[in-house]
């Protein structure tokens, strides 16, 4: 594996008598997204400042591409921080400018671009985040979660190659929440920058994260992929996935990843002869066309949307259902077969016409996808006792057919 672009190697941060960081040893890899997680209060700030030489530690050392602070040279520090974005907790806006000349300041204090170029990329953020109709306000004028959405587009205006997100979501409805998430793995892609991340309790993170990180009492405790931290046994993993419970049955109903898998264990523990079940696979196809032509709010709507119309069809027949990843959900229907689980797909399909989650194509349209800017994909797979789950997933998966299409359509406006 390459040089990690970021170590930090046994590093202990005291403020008085308490100690915030107690011995860190943490790895973060260029163009990967690392989001650190923990409660209120337990330093994941403060392991952000220390990166972006805001703190030093009292023991230890912070290495960035294998030298630390002290080792560089006044030059070497310049271009280490200019590779670096920050978005702060609590926005850091300047009250006398407004949104434009907030977004814009980086690029005026780092860039020798033109005018015209500084205000087709500050525009051009501004619009992605959906306040164009507040460009001329000042932050007093704003809501505090429209403020996080100028902090955003500052922190991004200038294509940095390291960001840092303090808590980027918080003060935001749980659709807005999960847009901003979607919106910072959009642009991580796009750009190839390497994100890190701080949250306290936002489960969608997850799904836009190469790696998550456990910070507890000071120490990290876990350093991973979201498929090892299902596996993570820490008394800090009961309190979270508690928290977390509550928040996918606020935003769809859905139970989380650990608590589907237990779900499953209990079924396969009940094991009865010859009896077999269903796995079902649902996906929101061309999700980046969603967000490029609707937004990502509007992304986020449909797949909350899914989510629902999936927990409120399959679970009231028994079944239970988690969110797999960004756009995709799993469905388990307990002692069932293909031939039954067909015809309550069938249903399904038809109602999410009855929820206006889209407009069904006709037979005729299932051919191809011409004519649609997006569509819900579906499989399925029959299994026994003895199946895992991840081979029913992929076996589901192989094959999805679509089962309902968002028909493009031109308003007046000429807005879709």
């Amino acid at each position: 594996m390459a040089r990690p672009l970021i170590e930090f190697k046994n590093v202990t941060k005291r403020f008085g008598d308490e100690t915030v960081l107690d011995g860190v040893n943490l790895t973060i890899h260029e163009r990967q997204t690392t989001t650190i997680i923990g409660k209120s209060g337990v330093g994941k700030s403060v392991l952000l400042k220390h990166i972006v030489g805001l703190l030093r530690p009292d023991e230890g050392t912070v290495l960035f591409q294998g030298k630390s602070f002290g080792e560089m040279t006044n030059k070497e520090k310049d271009a280490h921080l200019r590779q670096m974005s920050y978005m702060f907790q609590d926005n850091a806006l300047f009250d006398s400018m407004t949104v434009f000349d907030n977004v814009a300041l980086p690029l005026e204090q780092t860039t020798n671009m033109d005018r015209e170029m500084i205000n087709q990329r500050v525009m051009d953020r501004i619009k992605e985040v959906e306040l164009r109709h507040a460009v001329d306000k000042y932050p007093g004028q704003l809501s505090e979660g429209m403020q996080k959405r100028v902090a955003l587009s500052r922190a991004l205006v200038t294509e940095p190659k390291i960001v840092f997100f303090d808590e980027p979501a918080t003060g935001q409805d749980p659709v807005r929440r999960n847009a901003i998430l979607a919106m910072i793995a959009d642009y991580q892609r796009r750009l190839g920058f390497t994100a890190l991340l701080v949250s306290h309790d936002i489960p969608d993170v997850f799904f836009i994260s190469n790696q998550i990180v456990v910070l507890y009492e000071g120490k990290v405790v876990f350093q991973g992929t979201l498929k090892e931290f299902d596996e993570f046994q820490h008394p800090f993993v009961d309190e979270f996935i508690t928290s977390l419970e509550v928040m996918q049955k606020n935003l769809s109903g859905l139970h989380s990843r650990r608590t589907f898998k237990v779900r499953y264990q209990q079924m396969l523990d009940q094991e009865r002869l010859n009896d077999h079940f269903v796995v079902g696979v649902f996906s929101l196809k061309n999700h980046d066309q969603i967000c490029h032509k609707l937004g990502h709010t509007t992304a986020q709507k449909a797949i909350r949307t899914l989510g629902k119309h999936i927990h409120e069809h399959f679970d009231g027949l028994g079944g239970f259902s988690t969110r797999q990843s960004s756009e995709v959900f799993i469905t388990v229907l307990p002692f069932s077969n293909m031939e039954e689980a067909t015809e309550i797909l069938n249903e399904f399909a038809r109602g999410l016409k009855e929820e206006r989650l889209t407009d069904m194509p006709s037979d005729g349209h299932l051919r191809g996808m011409s004519g649609f800017d997006f569509a819900v994909s579906a499989g399925l797979a029959e299994g026994g006792f003895d199946d895992e789950i991840e081979t029913l997933v992929q076996r589901a998966r192989s094959r999805e057919k679509m089962i309902a299409g968002f028909e493009r359509k031109i308003g007046a406006t000429g807005h879709y």
